[in-house]
C-alpha cells in the first residue's frame, strides 16, 4: 500500500519511515529506545574517555563495596570477559583498584578510589542530563511511571536469568 493509499484511508505514515505494524510491538520499541538512548549516553560519556558499561561498573563497585569481578559481571549482567577490559581501563585511569581477596587468593577485589568516586559524581550529572533530554517529551510523572514499569519488567528477568544460572550445575 502507497503512502498516498494510506493516508487517503485515514491512516497517516510515521514520519521517520517506521512500519506502522511494528509501531505496536513495545519490543520493537524499546530496542529503537536503547539505540537512542546508547548513542546519547555513549556520546556524554566519550568526554570522559568512558562508555556507559564503565559508568555501571564504576556506580556498582562504589554502591556495592569492594566486589569480586564475578560478582560485577553478573550484578551488570555483563559477559565476565567485557568485564575484564572494563576493569583494566577504570584502572589504568586510577578509578578503581584490584586487591586480592584475604580469604581467596585467587579472587580480586574491586574497589573504587577517591578519584572514581569524584569522576562517579560527574557521570551521575551527566546521565541526568542526558535523561532530561532523552525524555523530554514526557511528564516528570509519566518518566517515573516509565522508570517504575521498566524496574519491574527487568526485575521479573533478572529473576528468570538468576534462576536459570542457579539450576546450571555445569563444572
Amino acid at each position: 500500500m502507497s503512502t498516498a493509499e494510506r493516508t487517503d484511508r485515514g491512516s497517516d505514515p510515521d514520519p521517520s519511515g517506521r512500519p506502522p505494524s511494528l509501531l505496536a510491538y513495545p519490543t520493537y520499541l524499546l530496542v529503537q529506545v536503547n539505540k537512542a538512548l546508547q548513542r546519547l549516553l555513549a556520546t556524554a560519556f566519550a568526554e570522559h574517555d568512558l562508555t556507559p558499561s564503565h559508568f555501571g561498573v564504576l556506580a556498582a563497585v562504589s554502591e556495592g563495596g569492594a566486589s569480586t569481578q564475578q560478582q560485577l559481571a553478573d550484578a551488570l549482567d555483563l559477559d565476565k570477559s567485557h568485564m575484564v577490559g572494563f576493569l583494566d581501563h577504570l584502572e589504568r585511569r586510577g578509578l578503581v583498584e584490584r586487591r586480592r581477596d584475604a580469604r581467596d587468593r585467587r579472587c580480586h577485589r574491586i574497589g573504587i578510589t577517591p578519584a572514581g568516586e569524584r569522576l562517579l559524581g560527574v557521570l551521575h550529572e551527566v546521565d541526568r542530563a542526558v535523561q532530561r533530554d532523552a525524555f523530554g517529551a514526557l511528564s516528570p510523572r509519566q518518566v517515573d511511571q516509565l522508570a517504575s514499569l521498566l524496574t519491574r519488567v527487568l526485575a521479573d528477568h533478572d529473576s528468570r536469568r538468576l534462576d536459570a544460572r542457579a539450576g546450571d550445575v555445569s563444572p
